[in-house]
């Protein structure tokens, strides 16, 4: 029954496989009209050449927006289900090699550094920023 069951389900497989290599080759792809398509859009690409342009726009507030916008709830979810991961201090702004080495360390020495880092948000819940953009693997240490 199982040698039966196997066969079918191996030969219903085959058939979706070919039935979508069919489909594919009646798609047409019209070289022209997307030559006309490029043709006619429009440039909307950002050129600053301008160190005043730089001042003046909006995109010179953008990592201090940035940097602010870390709020405490994200953080301590992240932290709660993902701690062994790192993926908190992903969030944070920590670079990579920080939460690899939480990963490497089998979720940061065997779970003792999220949970600490879970307390430490808990208790500085109204201002994260010595903990945001932290290099350190402790973030706690020397703040």
């Amino acid at each position: 029954m199982k040698k039966l069951l196997l066969s079918l389900l191996l030969t219903v497989a085959s058939l979706g496989v070919y039935a979508a290599d069919a489909s594919a080759e009646s798609y047409v792809v019209d070289d022209v009209q997307i030559e006309q398509l490029i043709a006619q859009s429009e440039d909307v690409s950002l050129a600053i050449s301008d160190n005043s342009m730089l001042q003046n726009s909006s995109m010179a507030t953008a990592p201090t927006q940035i940097k602010a916008n870390k709020e405490f709830v994200p953080a301590l979810l992240l932290n709660f289900f993902l701690g062994g991961f790192g993926i908190h201090r992903l969030y944070l702004g920590t670079k990579p090699i920080t939460w690899i080495g939480y990963i490497l360390t089998c979720g940061g020495i065997f779970g003792v550094v999220p949970l600490v880092d879970f307390i430490v948000l808990i208790i500085n819940n109204d201002n994260l920023s010595p903990y945001i953009d932290n290099p350190k693997f402790f973030m706690w240490a020397n703040n």
